[in-house]
Formats: C-alpha cells, sequence, structure tokens
C-alpha cells in the first residue's frame, strides 16, 4: 500500500509541475467562472482478484476557477462483478478532485480523492479512494481514462485474502453548463 501511495504522490507532484510548466499568465479579465454538470458511464478492469469487470455510471458537478483550473465533486454507483452468485461488489464513491487543462483547453490531468461505500451483498466495507486521471473534453463531451486505488476492498493474492484493489476505467460522458 505504501508503494502505490507514494507512487500516487510523485504523479500528483509531476502533475502539478507540468501544469505550472506550461501554464501561461493571459490576462482573461471576461472569464466567467461557472458550473458544470457531467453526466457519464463507464467500464473497468481490475487488477486483482476475484473480480473480473467494473461497470458504473456517474454524476459530476465541476466549478470552473479558471479557463485551466476548476474543482470537482463526484458520485456515483460502480458494481464490481465477481465469479459466483451472489457476490458482486457494489459500491458508492464520494470524490473530492482538482482538473487542469495542460494542452489546448482541450486534455486534462485530474486528481481525485474520496471515499467508497459498499452497499450490495452484505459487504459492510469502506474505503478510501484514490483516481489520478487523464482526458480529453470537448463543449459537451468528455473521455478519460482513469486508475482506482480502494486499499481497504478485499482481494485475493495468490489465493490468500490481502487489501487493496486496483483498477483501470474508461468512462464517457456528457457535460453542461448550468
Amino acid at each position: 500500500m505504501t508503494k502505490s501511495v507514494k507512487t500516487l504522490a510523485i504523479l500528483a507532484l509531476f502533475t502539478i509541475g507540468i501544469t505550472n510548466a506550461t501554464a501561461q499568465d493571459i490576462p482573461n479579465d471576461s472569464y466567467e467562472q461557472k458550473f458544470k454538470l457531467g453526466i457519464g458511464a463507464s467500464v473497468g478492469y481490475p487488477f486483482e482478484d476475484p473480480y473480473n469487470l467494473n461497470v458504473g455510471g456517474d454524476v459530476r458537478l465541476q466549478y470552473d476557477l479558471s479557463k485551466r483550473y476548476s474543482l470537482t465533486a463526484t458520485t456515483g454507483f460502480n458494481n464490481l462483478f465477481v465469479t459466483g452468485e451472489d457476490n458482486d461488489l457494489g459500491y458508492i464513491p464520494a470524490k473530492l478532485g482538482f482538473k487542469a487543462f495542460v494542452l489546448k483547453d482541450r486534455f486534462y490531468l485530474m486528481g481525485e480523492a474520496g471515499a467508497a461505500f459498499a452497499v450490495t451483498n452484505n459487504y459492510n466495507d469502506k474505503s478510501l479512494l484514490l483516481s489520478p486521471s487523464i482526458g480529453y473534453a470537448t463543449k459537451y463531451i468528455d473521455i478519460s481514462v482513469r486508475y482506482e486505488y480502494l486499499p481497504d476492498f478485499p482481494a485475493l493474492r495468490n489465493n490468500n485474502p490481502d487489501n487493496g484493489l486496483g483498477q483501470v476505467a474508461l468512462r464517457l460522458a456528457y457535460g453542461f453548463k448550468l
């Protein structure tokens, strides 16, 4: 777990360095700070057994601080499919994040952190949730790839119970101004 946290911390510092290196101080007094709402669907590949697939949907509220930087709040529902009957793990993520556009106001890097609350099949677990992502956004469409790490959800490694679930997911969303 500590290696994953160190890796995520290095990725976050790298992201901040890239955005500071590519940001330009262009005065834009007419930029209107605004809220946006995005509704998305995602499919993911978990790296740990016994999970096979993750399918979910989410709602993301975004507040634009400037043309390049935004704050985000994301929630939804994800279902991790497990081989066997009634073993799936459904959870509700609750994440806050920071989004930075790094290339021509279309490509972005984002980091989110929060919690995941298991809600199905007698799972009473909750977990920290760390989620860096990279994406491409237009006026209405948002496509991104994210890595999610849930250190407190059960996983099997070499037939031994262990904690920690890592997965990669593709998200497609429709967004609009509020």
